[in-house]
């Protein structure tokens, strides 16, 4: 099994470093390489439960979690709309559109500058254990309270970025501004607004992953019967792993996803950045 398993995983590295000229082939590469890198990953997950006779409450096979994710997709979509669309989806589009506002401000004040970002970096470093129970007992037990939690985790990640990548253009680019007589809202469209799009597309990238993390731990403490977190605690309890394992698989397959549109629309709208050069 481990000779196998090293042999699939040298053949993977080999096909990572082949130098493929043709475009159409080095994307079908890039795409190949990770699907068949997982897929050794769990056949060796799945042929070592098995040979190890790993208890189903310990760690369940991934035939197990499919099997129960086919049994469950009624729950597990419940589930997803709960957590994921209502308090993720919504609380990081409320926390993301606020911070882009405020950075606005932020940049034109000093004060704010130099007063407010290093409260908001002590307010991002709170743990969000000690946060969740009081928006809880603020917003209620539904899905308001998760996207408050949502919406206290992403807004001052994203407004540092935010503020940093309006401060990206060169002093020689603004100068040519000011001797074009632009305003400040010219001025912030038309150069220091583009030149902030790789930093406003690197917070976006972070708040995405921060947003279903907040969603999901918020739901511990406290949420309607049905939700992810919910659903996982519960099962814990109940040794159902393979349940909880499910809903994990979700969570990952939206994550992964909700990242991945940020980084295409950041490959297209960036194209001219040197970070996306040659990708």
């Amino acid at each position: 099994m481990a000779a196998t398993w090293l042999g699939l995983w040298m053949y993977v590295a080999w096909l990572a470093d082949l130098n493929l000229r043709a475009p159409a082939l080095a994307r079908a590469r890039s795409l190949a390489t990770p699907a068949i890198f997982g897929a050794t990953l769990l056949w060796l997950w799945e042929v070592g439960v098995s040979a190890g006779g790993v208890a189903r409450v310990i760690l369940p096979a991934p035939s197990v979690i499919a099997e129960r994710f086919a049994r469950s997709t009624d729950i597990l979509w419940i589930d997803f709309v709960q957590t994921i669309v209502k308090g993720a989806f919504s609380g990081f589009a409320i926390g993301v559109g606020a911070a882009l506002v405020f950075a606005v401000f932020v940049d034109r004040s000093p004060f704010l500058k130099r007063g407010l970002l290093p409260v908001g970096n002590f307010v991002a470093a709170l743990p969000i254990i000690g946060t969740a129970p009081i928006m809880v007992m603020w917003f209620g037990f539904d899905w308001p309270s998760k996207a408050a939690v949502v919406v206290a985790m992403v807004f001052f990640p994203m407004l540092v970025n935010t503020v940093q990548g309006l401060a990206a253009s060169g002093a020689m680019q603004r100068d040519l501004m000011r001797t074009w007589s632009a305003s400040y809202w010219q001025s912030l469209w038309h150069l220091r607004l583009p030149a902030a799009m790789p930093f406003i597309f690197n917070g976006l990238k972070i708040c995405s992953t921060l947003a279903m993390i907040g969603a999901i731990v918020a739901e511990f403490f406290g949420s309607p019967t049905r939700g992810m977190g919910f659903r996982i605690s519960t099962e814990v309890g109940r040794l159902q792993l393979d349940m909880v394992w499910a809903e994990i698989t979700v969570a990952a397959i939206a994550g992964s996803a909700f990242y991945g549109l940020w980084a295409v629309l950041e490959k297209r709208v960036t194209f001219w950045h040197p970070s996306q050069r040659g990708r």
